[in-house]
């Protein structure tokens, strides 16, 4: 058996509009002990996550605490936000929209199908690469909804509206090979 804790980040500053390097809030500093407090007593063998710096900041105290180094994948990147983003004041219609359709994108930015399949092929890898190991994933909230959607297809919109205020979140989903078994979804701030 294959266990995977995804580890959605804290807060970050959203009115720093670069997207790969938003740093975590002093909020979302604090919340990673929420994180490594959770994992603490769980035997882990590695560490992954995004490129971007919220989602590796959120697991680096975790790591360290392991002498674990954190391994990034680049397919594991939340969702390419495009250009048209910054001015469309209605956020929530755009996203009803794509969890409706998930081809539905803006100008050049990525659909849903995009965010789960390259999501999915990087899990798939890991989970090749490490079976019957335990592994921490730092990762964001559209990207971790889409697998948790491919699992649980009746996981949509209202899940993820209610998701965005779960920050850090953690969902564990355990694998017998590449055959997902099972999943539990963690509220590290309802445990403190």
């Amino acid at each position: 058996m294959t266990r995977i804790y995804f580890v959605r980040h804290t807060q970050a500053d959203n009115t720093d509009r670069d997207g790969r390097n938003r740093p975590l809030t002093e909020n979302g500093l604090r919340d990673r002990a929420l994180v490594t407090d959770y994992l603490q007593g769980i035997a882990v063998d590695a560490v992954y996550a995004s490129p971007f710096r919220r989602a590796v900041d959120t697991i680096a105290p975790f790591a360290q605490s392991r002498s674990l180094a954190i391994t990034t994948v680049e397919d594991f990147r939340e969702r390419k936000s495009d250009s048209d983003w910054l001015r469309d004041t209605d956020f929530e219609s755009l996203i009803e929209r794509q969890w409706a359709d998930f081809s539905y994108s803006l100008s050049d930015g990525e659909c849903l199908a995009v965010v789960q399949e390259r999501n999915l092929r990087a899990l798939t890898e890991i989970l090749l690469a490490h079976a019957g190991q335990t592994l921490v994933i730092g990762t964001h909230g559209t990207a971790l909804s889409t697998i948790i959607n491919r699992f649980d297809p009746g996981y949509g919109y209202a899940d993820f509206m209610d998701m965005l205020h779960r920050l850090p979140w953690i969902v564990r989903m355990d694998f017998d090979g590449e055959r997902f078994v099972e999943m539990e979804k963690i509220d590290p701030k309802e445990l403190s």
